[in-house]
């Protein structure tokens, strides 16, 4: 996460209609997503300016609608469609939801950090990839007899492994250009 840019940690909880036991959880997070594009779709200021839009009547035509909701609808389909009528989305500023970290960095590690412990931690300020002496949730379920070896993390970024100091803590973690394929892994093809 960027000063530069406003960012939003995206919260997302699935609540169910009645209280029931999930077989997986799934944390999502995207980072240096903008809080006003979740919210209420395009940017108006953005796409009125030449420098960050080539195609602004393409793209009007592709997102453009009277309100935010449907804007937001258009540019995020799967968000609006699914995951927010499924779950919760936390961090619109206009209707006085605020997602913030607390700790005083705005990029990547420390906001993972805090994440995944649910804590900050003043002695992360780098985004190098050095191993996390805190334990997160992930490791915590890790350890428990009912979860072992049931633990893995994916992600984009090469320094995840770091974040969740897999060799501490045990946990498959595949991230940056590493192979997706590791002893046990099915044979079935992913959906195309």
């Amino acid at each position: 996460m960027c000063k530069s840019k406003v960012s939003l940690v995206i919260v997302i909880l699935a609540l169910a209609a009645r209280v029931q036991a999930a077989d997986n959880l799934v944390l999502v997070t995207i980072d240096g997503l903008r809080w006003q594009e979740v919210f209420s779709g395009y940017d108006p200021a953005l796409m009125d300016n030449e420098q960050f839009t080539e195609h602004r009547e393409l793209l009007l035509e592709q997102f453009g609608a009277n309100t935010p909701e449907s804007r937001r609808q258009k540019l995020m389909p799967f968000l609006w469609g699914t995951i927010a009528r499924q779950g919760l989305l936390a961090g619109n500023r206009a209707k006085e939801s605020r997602v913030e970290v607390a700790n005083p960095w705005w990029f990547s590690y420390p906001g993972y950090n805090e994440i995944l412990t649910g804590r900050a931690d003043p002695e992360i300020s780098s985004n190098r990839a050095v191993p996390n002496k805190n334990h997160t949730f992930l490791e915590w379920l890790h350890s428990r007899p009912a979860y072992r070896d049931r633990v893995a993390a994916f992600g984009s970024w090469e320094v995840f492994p770091a974040i969740l100091n897999r060799d501490r803590s045990g946990i498959h973690v595949n991230a940056g250009f590493q192979d997706a394929s590791w002893a046990g892994m099915s044979a079935r093809p992913l959906p195309e």
